[in-house]
């Protein structure tokens, strides 16, 4: 047998002794319980810690591109230099020869041959020089970079139509289809459960087929390319991606109960066998757009890693990414949140009772499964505290549910309804502390 206790901190609250039928179970409540008040901290550290050290990275590499500039521009002012010198020295040879050029008619013509033959050499020689400054700049990091930054803006175009195209499949395939079967005699799906699972997936396309024509007109002026204005446009429409990821997960609890109905489900099989669909079914067309924001924000980040900071975009695209990170982070903490307030009113419904502290939106579930709770020993004697309904005299099996800041024992009647204990029943655990007795008496 195992068993583990919760003392508290308050006169009068006697520990709690509870026990799993097996080691492994209670090893995982102990954990659990060990963790619960703050691993969400240890979990935000480890991602900030992974931002850190990316960002170092990043500052690393900068660092070393902006040497090999310095260096460059150095090298760039000697040979500046060098040209002034021979522009000067040309300039005297110039000013010798002037008194000749009136007497070019009565020049010998081997002298007009050898004048000849210089002005080739010249030209040959400004050609080689010229030549070898663009084979210097193809070979320098900048030039490097620059290559590796239009291979990113290439793989965005391609990858926009790629997502432009199952947005497409997504809109034309099921959305009108499913709307049109809606309006028909005997509907085999409402247009409400139309609109709660495809939301506004449909403006969605649109405001990527307008982004997507804009970054192909920009293709077309390479090696010119502008793309920070194109941002611009796109930031201030991003707001209904919010709409759609917080209606994500209810849009496919609707589909689920959709599937339900034999005629819809047989509907949505011929739409599946579309050949534009490749095989896959609706709920992966509608996990696309979860997955774009943070598509761009990445793609932006590989971007920057590649342009210069004198760059004219550089400011416009960290804005952009920016606004994008904000955008991510609020969607992401309002998933989380919808989720955890779903899972709560969950319990909280299946509790005769009620639970008011479930009503808590900062509550967050962590486990949840039976535990037996046993008699209360002080001394080697049972001691005289009761539990709810439970006698101390036997053990009985509680149902538990664990949050990051309550712990809740219920007891389940014959019916199956689950009821919170009287005395104990609701445990706080802001206060609390953990320990394991390792004795075997």
């Amino acid at each position: 047998q195992h068993y583990f206790t919760v003392l508290f901190g308050h006169e009068g609250q006697k520990p709690l002794e509870l026990r799993c039928e097996d080691e492994v179970d209670g090893d995982e409540w102990v954990e659990a319980i060990h963790q619960a008040s703050y691993s969400d901290i240890l979990i935000e550290r480890e991602v900030l810690m992974q931002k850190y050290i990316h960002l170092v990275q990043i500052v690393e590499t900068e660092k070393i591109a902006a040497n090999q500039l310095r260096h460059q521009l150095e090298d760039q002012d000697t040979e500046i230099e060098r040209l002034k010198s021979e522009i000067v020295a040309l300039n005297k040879t110039k000013e010798r020869m002037r008194p000749y050029q009136g007497n070019q008619e009565d020049e010998d013509p081997d002298i007009k041959k050898i004048k000849k033959v210089q002005s080739f050499m010249r030209g040959w020689l400004c050609r080689r020089k010229w030549k070898t400054i663009v084979q210097d700049y193809i070979c320098s990091p900048h030039a490097e970079s620059m290559r590796k930054r239009n291979q990113i803006v290439f793989n965005m175009v391609e990858a926009e139509s790629e997502y432009v195209h199952q947005l497409y499949v997504l809109v034309n395939c099921f959305l009108r289809p499913l709307r049109m079967a809606a309006s028909s005699k005997k509907p085999p799906i409402s247009h409400d459960d139309v609109s709660s699972i495809f939301l506004n997936s449909e403006t969605i396309m649109f405001l990527h087929e307008i982004f997507h024509q804009g970054l192909k007109a920009r293709i077309a002026n390479w090696p010119t390319l502008i793309l920070a204005d194109l941002f611009d446009i796109l930031l201030p429409m991003l707001n209904i991606y919010q709409e759609f990821v917080r209606n994500h997960q209810y849009s496919l609890q609707v589909l689920a109960n959709c599937k339900q109905n034999r005629d819809f489900d047989k509907l949505l099989k011929q739409y599946e066998a579309n050949p534009a669909c490749e095989g896959r079914m609706l709920e992966t067309f509608l996990t696309y757009p979860m997955f774009q924001i943070p598509r761009y924000i990445i793609t932006l980040h590989e971007l920057l890693a590649h342009t210069p900071h004198e760059h004219v975009e550089r400011k416009s695209l960290e804005f952009a990414k920016s606004k994008l990170e904000e955008l991510s982070r609020v969607m992401h903490d309002e998933v989380s949140d919808t989720e955890n307030i779903r899972k709560n009113l969950a319990i909280e419904r299946t509790i005769v009772e009620g639970c008011d502290i479930l009503l808590d939106t900062s509550q967050t579930f962590i486990r949840q499964g039976s535990l037996i709770q046993v008699p209360s020993v002080e001394r080697g004697k049972l001691s005289k505290v009761r539990l709810g309904s439970l006698s101390l005299k036997k053990e009985g099996e509680r149902q538990c549910f664990l949050f990051t800041k309550h712990f809740l024992i219920c007891t389940r009647s014959s019916g199956g309804k689950l009821h919170l204990l009287k005395t104990g029943g609701v445990l706080s655990l802001i206060e609390c502390t953990l320990i394991e007795e390792t004795d075997a008496s």
